[in-house]
This record gives C-alpha cells, sequence and structure tokens, in this order.
C-alpha cells in the first residue's frame, strides 16, 4: 500500500478529487466504483465544482440498504443523487446502483456482478473505511464473501449510519447489498480514504496487520494498487515508518 498522510481532511478530499479528476482522462470510458457516507462528502463537493466531463463516465455503488427504494431518503441512491449526479452530466443510463428494495436479493447480487464484468471491471475504485475494519459493507467475520450479496449489518455500523435516519440507529436497516471481496480486489486501482481518530486502529490494522476476515479491509494488503489517503487523526497509530507526508 501507499500510505500518504496529509494535513487535514480537507486536504484529503482535495488529493481525493484530484485522483478521481485524473480517472476521468486516463481511459476512454472510465469505470468509477464509489462510496457514500461521511467521510467522501467533502471529496463529492470539489468534483461537482470542478466542471468535469462525465459524458463517457460508468458508476457503480458499492452498496445499498436493504428495504430502500432508489427514491427513499435515505437510500444511498439519494445521497449520490444529492451529492454528485445531478449536478454533473453523467448520462442516468451510466450510472449502476443495486436495488435495495428487490424482491430477489440473490438475482439482484448476481445481476449486478454480471454488469460489473460486462463493463470490464472497475478501473479506480474509492472507498471509505468503517470503524471496525469493514469496506463496502463487507463486514467482519468468520467468512469473507467473494460476491455481491446480502450482508448483515453490525450494530456499530448501523450507528455509524444512524444520521442519515433522523440519528435513530434502530432505524437503519440491519441488512444491507454490497459487493464483495473479489470485485474490490479485481479492481484495477483502489483509493481508501479515512480521516478521524475514530478510524486509527483500523487503519493500522489494516496496513501492516494480519490478514483476517475479523478486519476485511486487511485483505487491501494482496492488491498491487492501493493508496490510501489519511489525515494525521487517522494516521494517528501507525508506526512512522508505513507514512509519508
Amino acid at each position: 500500500m501507499n500510505v500518504t498522510v496529509l494535513p487535514s481532511a480537507d486536504a484529503v478530499a482535495d488529493a481525493a478529487a484530484a485522483q478521481v479528476a485524473a480517472a476521468l482522462t486516463a481511459t476512454r470510458r472510465p469505470v468509477l466504483g464509489l462510496p457514500t457516507g461521511r467521510t467522501p462528502l467533502a471529496m463529492f463537493a470539489r468534483l461537482r465544482a470542478a466542471g468535469l466531463d462525465w459524458r463517457d463516465v460508468r458508476t457503480f455503488n458499492l452498496d445499498e440498504f436493504a428495504g430502500l427504494a432508489p427514491d427513499h431518503t435515505s437510500s444511498f441512491h439519494s445521497y449520490m443523487d444529492e451529492q454528485l449526479f445531478a449536478a454533473v452530466n453523467l448520462p442516468r443510463g451510466q450510472i449502476e446502483f443495486l436495488r435495495g428494495d428487490t424482491a430477489d436479493a440473490a438475482a439482484e447480487c448476481a445481476r449486478y456482478d454480471r454488469a460489473i464484468d460486462a463493463a470490464g471491471g472497475i478501473d479506480l475504485l474509492v472507498c471509505g473505511l468503517g470503524a471496525n475494519g469493514h469496506i463496502g459493507f463487507n463486514e467482519p467475520g468468520p467468512v469473507l464473501w467473494g460476491a455481491t450479496h446480502l450482508a448483515t449489518l453490525h450494530e456499530e455500523t448501523r450507528a455509524a449510519n444512524a444520521a442519515a435516519f433522523g440519528g435513530d440507529a434502530g432505524a437503519v436497516p440491519p441488512h444491507a447489498l454490497t459487493i464483495g471481496m473479489t470485485a474490490i480486489l479485481r479492481a484495477r486501482r483502489i483509493l481508501v480514504l479515512a480521516t478521524g481518530t475514530s478510524k486509527a486502529a483500523a487503519v493500522a490494522a489494516m496496513v501492516s496487520g494480519p490478514l483476517t476476515t475479523a478486519l476485511p479491509a486487511s485483505w487491501l494488503q494482496v492488491h498491487g494498487a492501493v493508496e490510501v489517503l489519511l489525515d494525521p487523526a487517522a494516521a494517528a497509530a501507525l508506526e512512522p515508518a508505513l507514512a509519508r507526508r
């Protein structure tokens, strides 16, 4: 992993937006994997203001809450419309999303994996990092799923997403559809964003801990092109030699 510690969370957002902007012109029809949550909000703000050309881009979001229709105000689909899609010239037909309101989760997950394969895989996958080490909604557990799947969310993950549900963790759906580790590790490049002290332990374990299903992000160590952008708080538990400034 290439780990970069930047002076602030704003600097992380600047660097992340610059990398996404570069990816839009690096290939003829770039395919992006996009995250949600609090960490990428500032990155999306910069991308909205950048005046980039998204006409040839195809996007795959990493996950969606089970049971929520795309137009539900707390869905990740609504989040992405508000934070990025409504402000850029990305054709709707090139936006790929898991349907949280599907009646057949297994079929929907299989459809999504086929769509990623048909697109030629993901050129740049941008992701956050859960405080418990999850990536996408691949939660810690005895096994990791390679394929896109229906995941059971840990209580700390539901609590971390409570803001989108009026601050009520109990209102956060207990399950979500998420791409699996196979699609993540097949991405040609992976960009991980982490800010704040709550991510410090997970960052250290991701970068230098053992490969373990108890910390799904640790498996990024086997990928050949991962860049990790951190603010000083998120880097606090790293050994100095593992981070460059």
